[in-house]
């Protein structure tokens, strides 16, 4: 097994202020990705301007944030933000559901698209290529903090969590799988789905289904939320569960833009 470091969650204190690594991760996630797509706009020589760019970054972490807040308070949390509703303001506690965060990203997306008449799907193509930049880096924030943390596990690097909770046994760094998988294997996947260019709405399909996919698959190795448990069958989660309505919106995604791609060479 390996000892978990033990990190302070504070980076910093400053005197009454506290900077937690949680927020370092969500500031340096938005920033990377603002960075990625405005290079990407300037290598492929699209219409997205930087200030353009700027904007949608900020509508789609504004979106990503609250959603991921309201979804966790929604999702997970309900009856302990129902007795303390100012709670879900505490983003520096952890606490995001992804699922939330997406419906909040599209949103504002949505309205974005609006605002700046552009069709729908070329705005969450564009911004979704950055995505896994910023869940790569809030995966690791869950790991310094502690928080969903994997099932117990005989494996040799099974990391033994200091959090009371974890129950001094090592567990999965589920964690860190997903940190690989959501924000390494599918920033390549999407990376090359860009660079085809097949049709508009490929890139935000392929998240959706790629994500539902590793999600469902990393369910099996990750305790589930104490105050919730297992939905049914003894393994079967919340997460996975939501993660089912991603891959079919993904599917039905993919199935048109291609038709209509298809339509229009036809």
């Amino acid at each position: 097994m390996i000892p978990f470091p033990n990190i302070d969650p504070v980076a910093l204190q400053v005197g009454p202020l506290s900077i937690y690594w949680y927020g370092i991760a969500y500031i340096v996630g938005i920033g990377l990705g603002w960075w990625y797509l405005s290079h990407s706009a300037d290598r492929l020589r699209s219409d997205w301007a930087r200030e353009d760019v700027s904007d949608v970054v900020f509508f789609a972490a504004l979106g990503g944030v609250l959603g991921g807040r309201i979804g966790y308070a929604l999702f997970y949390n309900f009856s302990a933000t129902f007795s303390d509703p100012l709670s879900i303001f505490a983003v520096w506690r952890g606490g995001m559901s992804f699922h939330g965060g997406v419906l909040g990203f599209v949103f504002a997306l949505a309205l974005f698209a609006g605002l700046r008449s552009r069709p729908f799907f070329a705005v969450t193509d564009f911004v979704t290529a950055g995505v896994p930049i910023g869940l790569f880096f809030g995966r690791i924030a869950n790991f310094v903090n502690q928080e969903l943390w994997g099932a117990p596990t005989s494996l040799p690097w099974g990391v033994l969590f200091t959090h009371p909770a974890a129950g001094g046994i090592a567990r999965h760094p589920s964690q860190l799988y997903e940190a690989f998988l959501e924000g390494v294997v599918l920033f390549f996947l999407l990376r090359v789905v860009t660079m085809k260019g097949n049709f508009v709405g490929a890139v935000s399909a392929t998240f959706l289904i790629a994500y539902g996919i590793i999600r469902i698959s990393i369910e099996f190795v990750r305790e589930p939320d104490q105050h919730i448990g297992y939905l049914a069958f003894g393994w079967v989660t919340i997460g996975q569960v939501l993660s089912v309505p991603m891959i079919l919106a993904g599917i039905v995604i993919f199935g048109i833009a291609s038709s209509k791609k298809a339509q229009r060479l036809g």
